[in-house]
């Protein structure tokens, strides 16, 4: 029998955390080196290469020669990492520590790219795992052929996480040895560690790549009952599509959510598990957010180059789809598709008759075209003679353009053209962000309308620091100062925010926020055109994929503060800290906010009501996009500049200022 413990709970499992093998050193020590590398090679699941095996064997020796003297300590080699999908080579815990220990065998040097490796498993640890939210952690990089580095100091972030700490093959021992007979840590209780819930909240970007690997939404996502209850709409979604698969019987889904609640996960979810388990299906990911699909297909091409072509950039294009191109399909020909199951994100975004109408006939040649987009999206899915469904992801107070329908259309097209599809609404619909005032009553009262509480997400998961940061900018948004500082207090002492009138003040704080690969970047609203004075200039277009995925060192990456990107390149995504630019383009003053557009030379104030509404919204989608922090830019104005006027700006930051939002001091950064 072998020695050694096996840490085999679920990913996203409350009760406990997940590595290949964990024992106490004691045990570690004593093992042979071959039954440790068939408990690993057994839990790979996967072809286990020449190059893996030597680099473990390689490992435990290494770890063998260090740890000779802490039989008391707890050994984990690879350690999972939920929210990435990825595994730490080994986690110590000893001495009241937790060692995050990342091995290049062979290194020379110490890369940055491995440093920040580190750094990540040790901020993921941090974040999401309970147990260790009061745990010291040190990042270790092991470039087992370099030279020695001389640095065995750690220094601790306020958070207790320490600067990756760098060292050779040679010098792990000594470097525990000299960091832990200096401190005088609380013990570490191992089994109660160990048992303590691992809630992570992946980007979709991370989420999207993990997903796409085969694991489910409940590998990635927190479980716990006070935060939303993504698997729970994934199950109920999943529930309505087989039952509509079993009974032969077309549906639609609509799910809403809060903004940054899971939606375009969940979404992603149920395509890529539909068609893992019914391939008959062609589940697809649709969306007509350009930007979305670019980058996430991006990424998923770019993953799978690393994992030697998995799979190929055609499953990756018909997996993720932009709903224009699905609609220019379809108009091919009138047989059915071969998709069974449609996820459409951001579904309040879908077009109106008269918009696409505009669109058919000037870039398609189709004069007359007489569909809304969501009445021609379920016409096309109509063609199916047995059974298909759609499901319809909702995000309420986000149409941002002109031509968006929001959720009406959808009711008109369903009521006026298909009386036979069965609808599954979440109860949320009836509230007023979701504009259905006037119909969701005859509506919600069909026999063939099915209300379910388990299609909403009630909660932001975007912002794990702060899930009520979506109240806040709601109440800012709507004027409402005793809300607003209400809602402040509630988030202040997770999730900083604050106010400067100084750019390159913004800038420098971002950079001293962002640890390992953490993205940051300037965000502002496509109207904030008088901030290009300032040094933001909102019409030069960013690539989002390039903005999204590259690292700082490309001019064109987020991190490298240059390129700035507006709420059309940034809705359904997010950074981890973001510097908001505020305009005269949405400014307050004498008790309400004003909206206006820069036409030409000058502000021209904006009347029409959907105008208003998009203005408000896309103030919405840029203060939302931060998930750990954000800084927000009010300039100082230009009494010599018409167009910059102190006026557009000082009322804006005395609310902001009233809301509690406190300044940036410089000095502090």
């Amino acid at each position: 029998m072998l020695a050694l413990s096996l840490a085999i709970q679920p990913f996203g499992d409350d009760v406990g955390v997940k590595a290949y093998y964990s024992a106490l050193v004691a045990e570690f020590l004593t093992q042979n080196e071959n039954d440790i590398l068939a408990v690993l090679t057994m839990e790979h699941h996967h072809t286990l290469e020449e190059s893996q095996r030597e680099a473990w064997l390689r490992q435990i020796e290494i770890l063998r020669q260090s740890l000779v003297d802490r039989h008391a300590s707890k050994i984990y080699l690879e350690f999972f990492i939920p929210r990435m999908g990825k595994r730490v080579d080994a986690l110590l815990l000893t001495e009241g520590i937790a060692f995050v220990i990342e091995f290049k065998v062979g290194a020379k040097t110490y890369d940055k790219y491995a440093l920040d490796q580190a750094e990540d498993y040790a901020l993921d640890l941090k974040n999401f795992h309970e147990g260790s939210h009061n745990v010291p952690i040190i990042p270790v990089l092991v470039a087992t052929a370099a030279l020695a580095a001389g640095n065995s100091e750690p220094i601790f972030s306020a958070d207790q996480v320490a600067c990756p700490l760098k060292v050779n093959a040679n010098g792990l021992g000594e470097l525990l040895e000299e960091i832990t007979t200096k401190s005088n840590y609380t013990p570490i209780q191992i089994e109660r560690w160990e048992s303590t819930g691992y809630r992570p909240t992946p980007t979709i970007i991370e989420a999207a790549r993990v997903l796409y690997q085969g694991h489910s939404v409940e590998d990635i996502s927190r479980s716990d009952a006070g935060a939303l209850n993504l698997q729970e709409t994934a199950a109920g979604v999943d529930e309505i599509v087989s039952r509509a698969r079993q009974q032969n019987f077309k549906a639609i889904c609509f799910v809403t959510g809060v903004p940054g609640s899971g939606k375009t996960l969940a979404g992603l979810n149920i395509a890529t598990q539909r068609s893992l388990e019914y391939h008959d299906e062609h589940a697809v990911f649709l969306s007509g957010n350009d930007p979305l699909v670019n980058v996430l297909r991006t990424a998923l091409n770019r993953d799978k180059a690393k994992r030697k072509g998995e799979k190929n950039a055609r499953e990756v294009e018909q997996f993720i789809q932009n709903i224009r191109h699905f609609r220019d399909e379809a108009l091919k020909s009138q047989d059915p598709t071969s998709e069974k199951v449609v996820v459409f994100d951001e579904s309040q975004r879908a077009w109106t008759r008269d918009q696409l109408a505009k669109f058919m006939e000037q870039k398609r040649g189709r004069a007359n075209f007489q569909h809304s987009e969501p009445e021609f999206l379920i016409g096309v899915m109509n063609r199916h003679k047995d059974w298909c469904v759609i499901v319809c992801l909702i995000g309420g107070g986000q149409e941002i353009n002109t031509g968006e329908a929001g959720m009406s259309e959808w009711i008109e097209a369903l009521s006026n053209h298909f009386p036979d599809w069965q609808c599954f609404v979440s109860p949320q619909i009836a509230l007023p962000e979701y504009g259905l005032q006037k119909t969701v009553e005859s509506f919600l009262a069909s026999p063939r309308t099915h209300s379910d509480r388990r299609l909403h997400l009630a909660v932001s998961m975007r912002s794990f620091r702060a899930e009520k940061l979506s109240d806040f900018v709601a109440h800012v948004l709507d004027g409402d100062l005793d809300a607003a500082k209400s809602a402040y207090q509630s988030i202040q002492t997770n999730y900083p925010i604050y106010l400067t009138r100084n750019l390159a003040d913004a800038r420098k704080w971002l950079k001293a926020r962002a640890r390992g690969t953490e993205r940051y970047g300037i965000v502002a609203s496509s109207g904030a055109q008088r901030l290009r004075p300032e040094g933001i200039y909102i019409k030069a277009k960013v690539d989002p994929a390039c903005w999204f995925l590259n690292s700082s060192e490309d001019v064109r990456s987020s991190s490298h503060l240059e390129e700035v990107a507006s709420e059309f390149d940034v809705q359904g995504l997010e950074l981890d800290w973001a510097a908001v630019g505020w305009d005269g383009d949405f400014y307050y003053s004498n008790a309400h906010w004003n909206t206006r557009s820069f036409k030409g030379t000058k502000w021209q104030s904006v009347k029409d009501a959907n105008r208003k509404l998009y203005l408000k919204n896309a103030y919405r989608v840029i203060l939302t996009r931060a998930r750990q922090g954000m800084v927000i830019f009010v300039p100082w104005g230009n009494a010599a500049d018409d167009t910059r006027l102190p006026v557009f700006y000082d009322g804006t930051y005395q609310f902001l200022r009233a809301c509690g939002i406190p300044d940036l001091n410089p000095d502090a950064i």
